[in-house]
């Protein structure tokens, strides 16, 4: 079934890719959405049973090279499988979304055929993604790794008569090299140091890779330290955090299904996936862990403030999708890696839904993004408006606080948030709770600008708006139903007690007393008692619980490194204070959306002559945010500029002045000068000949004689 799951979109991308003239565009496409509905369901009938202990599947063995031995298999174990339903199921959809979406593509030709290729790229995407989540080691995911990458720079760049969108492709597929530069890096480390690229072996080598010291740069760290920020920088590629983020919004040059497929569950989510897949690592790396949720942190509030003033409705998703990245980086940071997952999962249905509904709105629209063009859309498009209604309130996370009724975003944004006031981190606590606040302000916004008001813009397209074709609506309130109640749904078994999360993700949990000490390690949940005593302890960070009564016993966490889908260090009782977090800690999040959503309201429904007024009154801030924080343009100065005028200076001096004139002047000078020379030997009398010749003869017999003397 597995093997099913893995190759069947491969199968598809390779008959629609290269036997479309055979079997013809819509069999092409009924092909590979058929198959990727078939990796859908068997990968919801492997989450659903998966009983938590995990297998590998081989299948074949394919690289042998001195102790370097690697088999192309599947490991699965809960993370695999939360990844394969998320990657088919949103994968599938956008297949179906994309029947009508790219029916009458404005940006082809009549005549011309890009609807195969356009599936094919999908589903070697998809195929490429799966590869990543199931492998059993770091080359196989390397390849997977790889392969988004290259089928992300085909999908971006799909508009190739488009200049932007091919510079688009290029600036994604250059950036996430850097950060796979970071990634390859950490996999020679790992090789160096353990002999293997097998996740297994890696695992079990952790506690003595701790003990290990390696002079890296400008001084001695522990080799987890390394490693653990060496697989973060390529994490920050895929995933798009600070200071590697810029190719993110240009990618919105790809068709809108492109986006939906990116930005909700497959590259993005690869760089979460790495850094929870290698949570043995990370658990001995305190100051690896602590720069990640600095940068999550950070991440996550500047994104949101680029939110603010976009005006392209995809942009401001996009954007969205970078600081929620933030937000899963942050919990993985402070070692809550299931409340990281978590947030993936519910993520990707939100988020896959709202950019489906801005494709909707494209649609109708005519292919206008800009939401200034837009108004008054809700009458003409309501189950689309309804739809992102619903995507709307989980991205800004509504709900009752202090329960665990909500949708989806609510449950899992506000598990995150208690785990780094839980973790200790108050930067990280605070630029999240600020970060929602944001988040609520611009994506209510999007819905005011899109839906509410008069219209604006072109009058023809206002007239001719139409709700999209029932193919493009079927997969909205799929994945609505998702938005509203995956939260609710599996929030115990991501950020439930420890022996809960334990079970799901088949960690050993262990009994141990009120101050710590583990009473013997077992297999099967306990009762989690509450109110006891705990210090949790996550890299630096220690925080006291509320005090239990004497002789009290709790469940932690135990087992070894490898033993579960996640490892969570026994001092790691993050999870544990998250939920003793104060009052306070639990509704500051909805505080915040709720602080948002009444300033977007008072902007854009009771006001709306107020935004320009503040645009014009704080013109530095508002161009600030505009232009992203410059860092497209301090990129270009620092790094673009003069990597061009190097490359002109080596072209004019180093290439046309030096080498081209080393050759020319051979060419035109030297050898010249020595043909005319011997040209004139050339006098055309038998006795200059005859001449040259004795002389010859007379010096190789004088070189024979004292070369032979000498012997």
């Amino acid at each position: 079934m597995e093997t099913i799951i893995l190759f069947a979109p491969l199968v598809g991308a390779i008959l629609a890719g290269f036997g479309w003239k055979i079997i013809g565009e819509t069999a092409a496409q009924w092909l590979t959405t058929g198959l990727l509905f078939l990796s859908c369901i068997l990968s919801w009938i492997v989450f659903i049973n998966f009983d938590g202990v995990t297998h590998t599947v081989e299948i074949f063995r394919y690289i042998e090279s001195g102790s370097l031995s690697t088999s192309w298999s599947i490991r699965l174990d809960r993370l695999t499988a939360i990844m394969l339903i998320v990657v088919t199921s949103v994968s599938a959809f956008v297949h179906l979304y994309s029947f009508g979406y790219m029916a009458h593509d404005p940006a082809f030709k009549d005549g011309e055929s890009y609807k195969p290729r356009f599936f094919a790229y999908l589903s070697l995407f998809t195929f490429a993604m799966l590869m990543l989540v199931t492998s059993d080691n770091l080359v196989q995911m390397f390849f997977g790794w790889e392969g988004v990458g290259l089928a992300s720079y085909l999908l971006i760049g799909f508009y190739y008569r488009k200049p932007s969108a091919g510079a688009a492709a290029m600036k994604a597929f250059v950036v996430n090299r850097v950060g796979d530069f970071g990634f390859s890096l950490a996999m020679f480390a790992l090789f160096f140091l353990t002999d293997s690229i097998a996740f297994g072996d890696v695992f079990v080598a952790t506690p003595e890779l701790a003990q290990t010291k390696l002079n890296f740069l400008w001084g001695e760290w522990t080799a987890t330290e390394v490693i653990a920020i060496l697989l973060f920088i390529g994490a920050m590629g895929k995933s798009a955090q600070l200071f590697l983020h810029t190719w993110l919004p240009d990618a919105m040059e790809g068709p809108t299904p492109v986006s939906a497929l990116i930005h909700a569950a497959t590259m993005v989510t690869a760089g979460v996936f790495l850094v929870c897949r290698m949570s043995p690592v990370m658990e001995f790396a305190p100051h690896a862990t602590a720069f990640i949720t600095v940068l999550g942190a950070l991440t996550a509030f500047v994104a949101a403030t680029i939110g603010l003033v976009q005006t392209d409705i995809k942009r401001v998703i996009a954007y969205s999708t970078m600081s929620q990245l933030g937000y899963m980086f942050v919990a993985a940071g402070v070692g809550v890696y299931s409340a990281a997952m978590f947030h993936l999962l519910t993520h990707a249905f939100f988020k896959a839904l709202l950019f489906l509904c801005a494709g909707s709105v494209i649609h109708a629209m005519h292919h206008e993004q800009d939401m200034r063009n837009y108004g008054g859309l809700r009458k003409k498009i309501p189950f689309t408006f309804w739809t992102m209604i619903l995507g709307t309130l989980a991205i800004t996370g509504v709900g009752i606080p202090m329960t665990e009724i909500g949708f989806a975003g609510f449950l899992s944004k506000d598990a995150i948030i208690e785990s780094a006031w839980a973790g200790g981190s108050s930067f990280g606590f605070w630029m999240l709770v600020i970060a929602a606040a944001f988040t609520a302000f611009y994506s209510w916004r999007l819905i005011f600008l899109t839906f509410f008001g008069a219209p604006r813009g072109d009058k023809h397209a206002h007239d001719h708006a139409h709700e999209s074709p029932t193919v493009m609506l079927v997969p909205l309130g799929v994945l609505s139903l998702g938005a509203i109640f995956a939260g609710m749904l599996w929030y115990g078994n991501f950020f439930g007690h420890a022996d809960e999360v334990g079970k799901f993700y088949g960690i050993p949990v262990a009994e141990a007393s009120a101050h710590g000490e583990t009473a013997g390690a077992h297999e099967e949940t306990a009762a989690a008692a509450h109110g006891e005593t705990a210090t949790a302890t996550h890299g630096e960070t220690t925080t006291e619980a509320p005090a239990a009564e004497a002789g009290t016993h709790h469940v932690t966490f135990a087992g070894e490194p490898g033993q579960g889908a996640l490892y969570i260090s026994p001092d790691n009782h993050v999870l544990d204070i998250a939920h003793t977090a104060p009052a306070w800690v639990k509704v500051s999040p909805f505080i915040a959306m709720l602080s948002g959503l009444l300033v977007a309201i008072w902007f854009y429904l009771v006001s709306p002559s107020l935004p320009k007024k503040l645009a014009e009154s704080q013109r530095p801030l508002y161009l600030f945010l505009l232009n992203k924080w410059y860092f497209d343009e301090i990129y270009d100065a620092v790094l673009v500029k003069p990597a061009l005028a190097l490359g002109r200076l080596l072209w004019k001096r180093g290439d046309g002045n030096i080498i081209d004139g080393f050759l020319n002047g051979v060419a035109l000078g030297i050898i010249p000068f020595f043909t005319r020379l011997a040209g004139r030997a050339q006098s055309g009398y038998i006795f200059t000949y005859v001449f040259w010749m004795v002389l010859g003869m007379a010096a190789l017999v004088t070189w024979m004689t004292i070369g032979g003397g000498a012997h």
